[in-house]
């Protein structure tokens, strides 16, 4: 059974309270930032390239460990790794959340979900779970399992009860989304990616209340420093203390916002020195391409050419002076058909920010 919390009074220490709203003050601080970082024009790849790198995280968290490049390639629909292909599933599961954002309800939920979940063979997305589950224990049955959660039957309305506390108005921002991430963590409604899909519910809410109008906030990074102290979090919740989960949260949110204008200025950095190495008139497919490789660092000829809506010629025109200064390679070297072109200092620096995220400090 899971306790109801829609109409649960929401007590929690003071100290504790203050710094989860100084949280979501450095969160809006940081969307404002990460326009400043390469002006407005450039704001949607800045975009891409933080929600990729939040999906990575967080599925990271899930063991799912995959390089910026495996990723990129997964999305732009090249081979790529069984594990960059989930990754790319959450990155669409961390779209769903964000364009989802203004109306949080069961259906919502279920549509981050199966963004998550598509394409993956044997998993049957945009339902409720129709069994038992359980954490750790063994495949034969939840003997000895760290958590067992509620019994199918319940799920649907334990859900229904979450969606109203979610529209609750009285909870500041962040203690908000971790108590909804922990609620929604305890029913697992799903019988896969539960925790991808809590974490990006936390986005919805942080996007729902105004936080953020731009980018997604690395947040889960900031949990990958101690995996084992967030899942401790997770557990105490379940044992009726809500602070360990909110401050959890909090503390993730200053680790990932410290992570990320490092990343940001890594980018800006590039992005300028790019810009001092291409030799062509402003206007030209060119300048736009190497825009286009901040949120996409691994591209074909095909790819641009629909991007920025060009012709062909135009869009291999514009890899071919990319190529010339020396700020993408082939990624297979010699290759005459199928060729993708890969920014390898975007995706050095994505890496950087993963192992960073990875690292206690």
């Amino acid at each position: 059974m899971v306790p109801k919390i829609a109409s649960q009074p929401v007590r929690l220490p003071t100290g504790l309270l203050a710094e989860a709203e100084e949280a979501a003050v450095e969160i809006a601080r940081f969307d404002v930032e990460a326009s400043a970082v390469l002006g407005d024009g450039e704001i949607a790849p800045i975009t891409t390239m933080l929600m990729r790198s939040e999906s990575s995280a967080s599925s990271q968290i899930e063991n799912l460990t995959v390089g910026a490049r495996q990723l990129a390639l997964a999305e732009l629909g090249e081979e790529a790794s069984a594990n960059a292909r989930m990754v790319a599933g959450n990155v669409a599961a961390m779209r769903a959340a964000v364009e989802l954002a203004g109306e949080i309800s069961a259906d919502t939920i279920v549509g981050m979900h199966a963004a998550l979940m598509s394409g993956q063979q044997g998993v049957i997305p945009s339902q409720w779970r129709q069994q038992q589950v359980w954490i750790g224990g063994s495949d034969a049955g939840p003997h000895q399992a760290t958590f067992v959660p509620p019994h199918r039957s319940l799920v649907p309305a334990a859900v229904a009860d979450l969606v109203e506390f979610t529209a609750r108005t009285d909870v500041p921002v962040i203690s908000h989304a971790a108590i909804a991430h922990a609620q929604f963590e305890t029913i697992h409604p799903f019988t896969d990616g539960n925790g991808r899909t809590g974490r990006a519910l936390v986005h919805a809410m942080v996007q729902r209340a105004g936080l953020t109008r731009r980018v997604t906030v690395p947040i889960s990074a900031g949990l990958l420093s101690d995996t084992a102290a967030y899942v401790d979090c997770l557990t105490a919740y379940r044992d009726g203390d809500l602070a360990p989960i909110v401050g959890a949260i909090t503390d993730a949110t200053f680790r990932s916002l410290g992570n990320g204008r490092k990343l940001l200025a890594e980018i800006s950095e590039i992005h300028a020195r790019w810009s001092q190495q291409i030799n062509a008139r402003r206007g030209v497919a060119v300048w736009r391409t190497l825009d286009l490789l901040i949120g996409q660092p691994v591209v074909t000829v095909r790819y641009v050419e629909s991007a920025l809506g060009v012709a062909f010629n135009t869009a291999q025109a514009a890899i071919d002076l990319l190529e010339e200064a020396g700020i993408v390679h082939q990624a297979v070297a010699g290759r005459r058909r199928n060729r993708t072109w890969h920014a390898r200092e975007v995706t050095s620096a994505l890496d950087s920010f993963a192992e960073r995220a990875g690292r206690r400090g």
